[in-house]
């Protein structure tokens, strides 16, 4: 399977040489479950655009510090892809940004949370429902987080599999192909740590303090890796595209 990765945000540059870009922690996240899954990039953060929605299998849209209510061009033309490849039934998987974007694209509501920063490691409540993809999945897993903005408003249609009481919506559903989750899976506790440390003079002292001390519980971002591969590569049926 080939899995396109729509680029939304870069790593900052002085993280950069030691921990390349989002797309290459997907790479190691995913391809350490599935080492038959191939891989290609799309930054559409400076518009390179896929030409079809068939030019990959499936798609994960990563993280990025920009919100969506900025509504720049791309994310507009982001939002119509991600709204023809969830009618095509394509697989599609969104992380905070990400996660933000397809809730937008879908008629859901994003804003600056009054809740302010939610960084380090949360733990959410999983329900699994009737979904199979999340079938083995703990009824809590511990992530990485680093994010201002929420979804506040669903779209119509959308199911809630992970929540918590900082994160109502922290994990979305529509339908059999596309879903998400705020936190960041592919961000491992090395690059966690450093982003908070070079992110400290956003953060309120406190909040920084707690979040450190968060990085010391294991988190559960290998095993949920299990669960997207699952959700990508199981088997749908696909509308003509």
């Amino acid at each position: 399977m080939k899995i396109g990765i729509l680029e939304t945000g870069l790593a900052p540059e002085e993280l950069r040489e030691e921990f390349t870009s989002y797309p290459s922690m997907f790479e190691a996240l995913l391809g350490a479950v599935d080492a038959s899954l191939t891989f290609e990039t799309w930054t559409v953060l400076q518009d390179q655009f896929p030409a079809s929605i068939n030019d990959a299998d499936g798609w994960i849209i990563t993280g990025s510090k920009h919100g969506v209510y900025e509504n720049a061009p791309w994310m507009i033309e982001l939002q119509q892809f991600l709204r023809d490849t969830v009618s095509a039934k394509l697989p599609v998987f969104g992380i905070c940004f990400g996660h933000q974007i397809l809730a937008t694209a879908l008629g859901g509501k994003v804003v600056k949370s009054e809740k302010g920063w939610g960084v380090g490691v949360h733990e959410y409540a999983v329900t699994t429902g009737e979904n199979d993809w999340l079938a083995d999945s703990a009824p809590t897993m511990r992530i990485n987080a680093f994010h201002q903005d929420q979804v506040v408003e669903l779209p119509e249609g959308a199911t809630v599999w992970a929540q918590s009481d900082f994160c109502p919506y922290a994990g979305l559903q529509y339908g059999e192909n596309a879903a998400s989750i705020q936190p960041h899976p592919e961000f491992m506790r090395p690059y966690e740590q450093a982003l908070l440390e070079m992110r400290s003079d956003l953060l309120p002292d406190d909040v920084h303090k707690a979040a450190m001390a968060s990085l010391e519980t294991p988190i559960s971002s290998t095993d949920f890796a299990k669960s997207i591969v699952k959700f990508m590569t199981r088997k749908r049926v696909q509308n003509a595209a």
